[in-house]
C-alpha cells in the first residue's frame, strides 16, 4: 500500500511507467503473431476488470450463460475476438463488436452505455497499438509512451512542488493545473528535442502536447468509472498498486487521439 503526505503515491507512478516500459518492451521484441497474442491478453485482463466495475460482481447476474465465470468467460471472449481482429483477414475486425454485444445485457442497468463505451476503447487501442508498431514502426510507439511518461512525471512533480487549484477536484484530487501544464510543456519540450535532433518532424512540437492533453483526459475517465463503481483500483492485480485499467487509462486517451489525429491530418514522422 502507498503511504500518506505530498509523495505518499509515487510508488504508484514508477508501477505505472514500469507497466509503459514492459509495453514498449512487448512491442520492441514481438513480432507477427506474439505481438497479436500479447494484445490480445492486455485486452482480455482490462476487460475483466470493466466487466468487473460494471455490474458483473453482482451475483444476481451470474446465473446465465456462463454461470458464476461470467467476467472471466466476457474476458476470454475479449481477447480471442482481438486476436482474431489482428489476423488482417477482410472485415475481421468486426469481431470486436462481440464482446460489447455479448457483455452488454449483463452489464448494470446503469452501467451498460458505460460499458460499451469503455469497452469499445480497450478493444479499439489495442488494435490501434498493433496498427501503430507495423504501419508506422516502433520509434513511433515508443514517442507516443514517452509523451506519456514524461507527461505523467512532470505532472506528478511540479504538481506537488508548485501546488496551486485542483485541476479536477471532484474526481482526481490530487491533479493540478500546474501539474497538468507541467505536463503539456514537458511533452511539447519532448517533441521539440526529438524534432531539433533530426529524429522526428516539426509536428512533434505541436502534436505531442494534444495526445499528452488526451492521456491525462484518460486518466480522468477511468478515476471517473472507478468512482462510479465505488471502487479504489480497477483491481488488485498488481499487488499494492491496484489493477491493469489503472496503470493504462493515459495510454488509452493517447492512443485514441492520435488515431484521431490521423483521421484529420497526417501523424507525425518519428525516425
Amino acid at each position: 500500500m502507498t503511504g500518506g503526505g505530498k509523495w505518499g503515491d509515487l510508488s504508484r507512478r514508477v508501477a505505472s511507467t514500469l507497466v509503459l516500459l514492459a509495453i514498449g518492451v512487448l512491442l520492441a521484441v514481438a513480432q507477427g503473431p506474439w505481438l497479436r497474442l500479447g494484445m490480445a491478453i492486455i485486452t482480455a485482463i482490462t476487460f475483466w476488470e470493466l466487466a468487473a466495475m460494471t455490474g458483473w460482481k453482482n451475483p444476481a447476474r451470474h446465473v446465465t450463460l456462463f454461470g458464476r465465470s461470467r467476467p472471466i468467460a466476457l474476458a476470454a471472449i475479449a481477447g480471442v475476438a482481438q486476436a482474431f481482429a489482428l489476423t488482417g483477414l477482410p472485415w475481421a475486425w468486426l469481431a470486436l463488436s462481440l464482446p460489447l454485444l455479448l457483455g452488454l445485457p449483463g452489464a448494470a442497468r446503469r452501467d451498460r452505455a458505460t460499458y460499451a463505451i469503455f469497452g469499445a476503447a480497450i478493444l479499439l487501442v489495442a488494435y490501434e497499438l498493433v496498427l501503430f508498431r507495423e504501419s508506422f514502426g516502433l520509434n513511433f510507439v515508443l514517442w507516443l509512451m514517452g509523451v506519456i511518461i514524461i507527461s505523467d512525471t512532470a505532472g506528478y512533480f511540479f504538481g506537488r512542488i508548485l501546488g496551486g487549484p485542483k485541476f479536477w477536484a471532484a474526481l482526481s484530487p490530487k491533479k493540478t493545473w500546474s501539474g497538468t501544464i507541467a505536463g503539456w510543456i514537458g511533452a511539447c519540450l519532448f517533441g521539440a528535442i526529438l524534432w531539433a535532433t533530426d529524429r522526428g518532424d516539426a509536428t512533434l512540437i505541436w502534436v505531442s502536447p494534444l495526445v499528452c492533453f488526451a492521456g491525462q483526459m484518460g486518466d480522468i475517465a477511468e478515476s471517473w468509472l472507478k468512482r462510479r463503481a465505488g471502487v479504489k483500483d480497477s483491481s488488485n492485480l498488481i499487488p499494492g498498486h491496484g489493477g491493469f485499467m489503472d496503470r493504462f487509462d493515459a495510454v488509452t486517451g493517447a492512443v485514441l487521439a492520435t488515431m484521431l489525429i490521423g483521421f484529420v491530418t497526417s501523424l507525425p514522422v518519428v525516425n
